[in-house]
């Protein structure tokens, strides 16, 4: 992430978008806790410290590099592992999730609601960003869905929005991720379903483009729902999940002329065009660029496992 920030902050970017994942919390993570090969001396750690300092650490190590640069956050998987959870969350992040931004598009869009989320949305130079909330298997649930449907009838109606971008973590039902995405569980296969729909809906309905952005599975994959699930009802999607975490191996047989990488870290940098479409480059951080951010912050043996070994071999089923 360090490494990302300081790309990032060369572009013209105008934010990061981090769809979830900050920490492993079911395991120390590598950067902590030094894997045996690469012949460092083990960090003295104990769970309580590591569960107690992870989200800490994570605002430190890896949002701080950002600067001045706004950051948005969505919620993992990872994030609402026991001891972690959705309360703790709200309350670690609330300075993130309820920035000032966030917060006047809370109360422009109802006067009367005060009540910090993990799901929320900005409107910026004509286009609504929507970040959802799908970390959990009892998400979607019905509020979240009723007001995405609340944020989609008002982008259709005004005139100030051409563009609809929707970040979440997991892949909404039906993707070619569909094997780490919201298709593993019953509700989520449902829920997900009637917001791609309602996606679908708004874009017919206005004629605004709509795009849809996921991080779950650890690898870069364009275009994830050109699928049977959706034939006919296409929209743009990308899969980027290359900011540190293990790297997955990609989907068997996936169609010629698309984007597909793994074993990559990154950023996906995209361009806003003047009537309204997305255009997307894939940033790659290559080892110099960590080798360079991280000088004495980590061992180089730290950064070099990570580029080599920092992969599960695991197919997708």
């Amino acid at each position: 992430m360090p490494a990302i920030a300081a790309k990032v902050l060369k572009t013209p970017a105008r934010f990061y978008w981090h769809l979830g994942d900050f920490r492993a919390i079911f395991m120390f993570d590598e950067d902590l806790s030094p894997p045996p090969e690469t012949g460092l001396k083990p960090a003295p750690l104990t769970i309580t410290g590591y569960e107690t300092t992870a989200w800490p650490d994570f605002i430190r190590r890896q949002l701080t590099p950002f600067g001045a640069l706004p950051v948005f956050l969505a919620i993992g998987n990872h994030e609402a592992i026991p001891p972690m959870s959705r309360d703790l969350y709200i309350a670690q992040f609330a300075d993130w999730i309820n920035s000032n931004v966030i917060r006047a598009q809370r109360l422009s869009d109802a006067p009367a609601d005060h009540l910090v989320r993990t799901y929320y949305h900005w409107i910026q130079q004509g286009v609504d960003f929507i970040t959802l909330d799908n970390a959990t298997y009892d998400k979607f649930d019905d509020a979240q869905v009723q007001w995405l449907r609340g944020v989609l009838q008002r982008a259709v109606a005004s005139p100030q929005v051409r563009t609809i971008v929707v970040g979440m973590h997991a892949a909404l039902p039906g993707s070619t991720g569909a094997a780490h995405s919201m298709n593993n569980w019953p509700q989520g296969d449902k829920s997900g379903r009637d917001v791609y729909q309602q996606l679908w809906n708004a874009q017919q309905a206005s004629g605004k483009k709509v795009y849809l952005l996921a991080s779950h599975s650890h690898f870069l994959l364009q275009d994830v729902y050109n699928t049977p699930d959706w034939k006919g009802r296409v929209l743009p999607g990308w899969i980027v999940g290359t900011a540190g975490a293990v790297r997955y191996r990609l989907p068997k047989n996936l169609p010629a002329g698309i984007q597909a990488r793994t074993d990559v870290y990154g950023f996906m940098l995209a361009s806003v065009l003047a009537d309204g479409s997305l255009t997307f480059k894939f940033e790659e951080v290559s080892l110099d660029d960590l080798l360079q951010v991280n000088h004495g912050a980590h061992p180089d043996a730290i950064i070099k496992w990570c580029v080599e070994h920092n992969k599960s071999l695991n197919p997708p089923t």
